[in-house]
This record gives structure tokens, sequence and C-alpha cells, in this order.
């Protein structure tokens, strides 16, 4: 085995491991976790200690640290998948006389989803200051579950206001935490949350459309070529009808890249849409993802308890106000004068 082959495998398990760990850190020790934590130690007899070290530094790096890297990864996707679309697909869907709205389309959606997601890096999350603090821990009321009254920050030396954290990587308290978001570089909070909203929406439309169109201009082809009439034949000279899979094949043979990017559009286009609605539904719900996954840490119900048997605290979510109010509060964040009024 040779040494790069060596170092990815060893990366690939880092990663596993630290998704494990980050999933079960916060509970009680599963047997899964403990069998990871296991194979950890065990694995780490066998890599050499400076390969280690270089690759804890690297996550660190990557992970633990604000940097652009994924932000240069990103729109070096969004070139590859852009300029393949304009080289080949745009062409010939031309000459197959595909309609021209439909064609342009997709650029209409880059510069829509660009817009947002210059917005999205640039735009204040929510930043706790000291000139501030007073009027945004009044916005919100402490549930005294995941939130409680007079824990302070030992980072920036202030009182955390409900639904506020501290993100290490920024180095600062944002209000209404949702998450650091490595792709935009940035911190999603109280006033920045509607752009990465409509960000990941346009970013899922445009993987969408780039799919759609192409993978009309391969059923297209297979159409006018009269493909899925014919027949092949095998390496035992047996005659075969076409087949999905033979076909596939086939199309890959003549538009190698083609079809490779509409596998990962298609992949993207699953995985984004997936994401959407849960942040749709974290949205409908008025929850945040760090309000979300702190949850979980506790039973969900209608009611805010301690119960007397077992004496465990259930959550409920109090900063839900209906569907309506709650997708109002992500375009329009509250304030601390319309909060008197409500008051």
């Amino acid at each position: 085995m040779d040494f790069l082959t060596l170092f990815l495998i060893y990366l690939c398990f880092v990663l596993a491991t630290i998704s494990l760990v980050c999933i079960y850190s916060r509970r009680k020790q599963s047997f899964l976790a403990r069998s990871v934590n296991g194979a950890a130690q065990i694995l780490s007899f066998l890599i050499p200690t400076w390969l280690q070290r270089m690759t804890q530094r690297v996550l660190h790096r990557l992970f633990h640290t604000r940097s652009c890297l994924f932000v240069v990864l990103h729109i070096a996707l969004q070139a590859a998948v852009y300029g393949e679309y304009t080289w080949e697909v745009f062409g010939y869907c031309w000459e197959l006389e595909f309609p021209i709205h439909l064609l342009l389309l997709p650029y209409l959606l880059l510069a829509v989803n660009m817009s947002f997601f210059i917005l999205c890096s640039w735009a204040n999350p929510g930043i706790i200051t000291k000139s501030n603090h007073t009027s945004l821990i009044k916005i919100y009321a402490y549930d005294a579950v995941l939130f409680q009254k007079g824990i302070m920050c030992p980072t920036c030396n202030m009182e955390k206001p409900a639904r506020s954290k501290h993100c290490s990587l920024c180095n600062i308290c944002v209000h209404r935490f949702d998450h650091h978001c490595v792709w935009v570089n940035n911190c999603i909070g109280a006033f920045n949350t509607k752009y990465f909203f409509l960000y990941l929406l346009t970013l899922t439309a445009m993987a969408a459309n780039i799919a759609v169109i192409t993978a009309a201009f391969l059923i297209q082809v297979v159409l006018l070529s009269n493909m899925m009439h014919g027949s092949y034949i095998d390496n035992q000279g047996q005659e075969h009808a076409i087949e999905i899979l033979f076909l596939i094949q086939h199309l890959f043979l003549i538009f190698p890249r083609i079809v490779f990017m509409l596998g990962f559009v298609i992949l993207l286009t699953l995985v984004l849409g997936a994401y959407c609605c849960f942040n749709l539904y974290l949205a409908s719900t008025n929850q945040t993802s760090n309000e979300w996954y702190k949850s979980r840490r506790y039973g969900c119900s209608h009611h805010l308890a301690l119960q007397p048997q077992d004496k465990r605290v259930i959550y409920k979510n109090i900063y839900s106000n209906g569907i309506w109010m709650n997708l109002k509060e992500i375009f329009k964040p509250h304030t601390v004068l319309e909060r008197k009024k409500k008051a």
C-alpha cells in the first residue's frame, strides 16, 4: 500500500470519527460511540505520530478556523458546472431548437444566487457588542431549558442573550445564532438568515434547472437516434434488447463530461433539496439549527414541565408564533420596539 492510499484511508477515518464524535459528544456514549473511540485508539498505534499531527493540523485549519478555502471550492464547482453547460449542453440544445428562455434561465438563477451569496457572506449576522447588548438581550425571553438567564460568555465577557451563541470560528457572539456556514465563510444569525435561505433556495433551483435541461437533451438524443428500438451483442455473441444500464454506458462514452455533470447536479439537487426542506421546517417552527440540535437532548412536548417521576426536563419551543409569523420573523427580525408594542 503506497503512502497516498494510506493517507487517504486515514483521512477518511478521521473525518468519519469526527462526525460520529460530534453526534455523540453531548449524549451518553452508546456502544457504537465506544467502538469508534476504541478503533481510533487502535489505529493511532498503526499510524505514524507525525502523520497524525499533520492530519490534525489540516483538519483544525479546515473546520476550526475561519478560512476562504470552502468559498473558493464552492466557486470552482459552480464555474466547472457552468463551464460544461455553456461549452457543450447549451450549444447542443440550441441546435436541437430548445426554447431560448429555458436555456438562459440557469444564468438568471446564477446572477440571483451570487447576489444572495454576497449578501449572506458580507452581511452582519447579528454580532453582539457592548453597544447593542442591552437592546438585544430584551428581544427574546429565556426558556430556562436551552437558554438560562445570567450565563456569561467567558470570551466576550457579556451575559448571553436568549437564542445567542458564541462562534468559536469568528470569535463573536451572534444574536439568534443558527450555525457557521463554511461555504459562505460567515455565521448565520438573525440578520442574514433570510439571505442564507434564499441563497440555498436559488442554489437548489440552479442545480435542478441544469439537471432538467441536461436530462432533456440526452433523452432527445436517444429518441432521435431511435436507440431504444435497437439491440446489442454481448461477449458470448448473444443478442439483447437495449437496457437502461447499457444506454447510460453508451451515452457516457459519447458525452462523458455531460453525463458526469448530470450525475453530479442530480446528487446536488437531492442533497440541497433535503437541506432546503429542513431549513423550511426550522423557519416555519421558529427554530435555529443550534436550537434543534440542543433540543434533541430533551424530550419534546407541548408543555414545559419538570416531570416528578424521573425529574426529566421536557422542552417546549416557546418562540413559535404560528407558521406565518415565524416566516415573517425570518425576513423581518424582531426589534425591541416591536416587542414593547406586543407587551
